[in-house]
C-alpha cells in the first residue's frame, strides 16, 4: 500500500517545488545568516503542496475522463482503480492541511503576506485541473506553473528569510520558473493524443507536438540567458 501511496504522490515532481526553496534561500544567505527552521517550513510546505497538487489532479483528472487506460507515463492511482478517489480527496486535504501548518511558523516571523502567497498556491494547485473551468484544460498551465514555482516560490522562499523584496530575486526566479514549465511542456507533449480526445487543450495540444518541442527548446535556451542576464546585472550593480 506504501508504494502505492508514493505512485499517487509523484515523488518525481518534487524536485520543481524544491529548487525554487533552494534557489531563494541561497540568495538570502548571501544578504545574511540564514534562518534554518524558516528554510525547513518553507521546504516541507512547498513539498506537501505538491504531493497535494499531484493527489489533486489524480483525482481530478479521473472524475474528467483525462487518465484513460492507453495513456504513457505512470500509472495514476484513481484512475487506475489502485485507490478509491474518496481516499485520494483525503490525501489530498492532509497534504494541503500540513503544508498549513508548515506555514505557520512562516506567517509569524514574516507576516500575514505568507498566508495570501500559501492560499494563492493551494489553490493554484486545485485548479490546475479541479473546478468549474480548470486553467490547465485551457492551455494555461505553463503561465502558472512558471509564477508559482518561479516567482512566488523564489521571492516567497527569500522573503522569509530577509522580509524584503531587492530586484534579484525575481531576476532569479524567471530561469527556475522557466525550466519548471518547460517540465510540464515535457509532460504534455507526452499525452498530447489521450489529452486531445478527452478534452484537455493543454498548449501542446493548441501549439501541437512540433511547435511545442520549439517551445520546450525556446524556454530552456531563455532560462540560461536570463540567468546570464541576471549574474552580469549583478556583477554591474555590485
Amino acid at each position: 500500500m506504501i508504494r502505492i501511496w508514493v505512485l499517487a504522490a509523484r515523488l518525481r515532481t518534487l524536485p520543481a517545488a524544491v529548487a525554487p526553496v533552494l534557489a531563494g534561500t541561497a540568495l538570502a544567505g548571501n544578504h545574511g545568516d540564514i534562518d534554518w527552521l524558516a528554510f525547513a517550513s518553507a521546504l516541507l510546505g512547498a513539498l506537501f503542496i505538491q504531493v497535494g497538487t499531484n493527489l489533486s489532479n489524480d483525482y481530478s483528472d479521473a472524475r474528467r475522463g483525462a487518465d484513460t487506460d492507453d495513456r504513457l507515463g505512470p500509472v495514476r492511482v484513481t484512475a487506475g482503480g489502485l485507490v478509491p478517489p474518496r481516499q485520494v480527496l483525503i490525501a489530498t486535504y492532509v497534504s494541503f492541511g500540513l503544508a498549513v501548518l508548515c506555514g505557520v511558523y512562516l506567517i509569524a516571523i514574516a507576516g500575514w503576506e505568507l498566508l495570501a502567497i500559501g492560499a494563492a498556491s493551494i489553490v493554484a494547485g486545485v485548479l490546475y485541473t479541479g473546478g468549474p473551468r480548470p486553467y490547465g484544460y485551457e492551455g494555461l498551465g505553463e503561465v502558472f506553473v512558471f509564477l508559482f514555482f518561479g516567482l512566488v516560490a523564489v521571492s516567497g522562499s527569500y522573503y522569509v528569510q530577509v522580509q524584503e523584496l531587492p530586484w534579484e530575486v525575481f531576476a532569479l526566479a524567471v530561469p527556475v520558473g522557466l525550466i519548471a514549465a518547460a517540465i510540464l511542456v515535457v509532460n504534455n507533449v507526452r499525452d498530447v493524443d489521450t489529452d486531445r480526445r478527452a478534452g484537455k487543450r493543454t498548449l501542446a495540444v493548441r501549439l501541437g507536438r512540433e511547435r511545442a518541442r520549439l517551445l520546450y527548446v525556446a524556454m530552456l535556451g531563455g532560462a540560461y540567458l536570463s540567468l546570464a542576464a541576471a549574474v552580469a546585472g549583478l556583477c554591474a550593480w555590485v
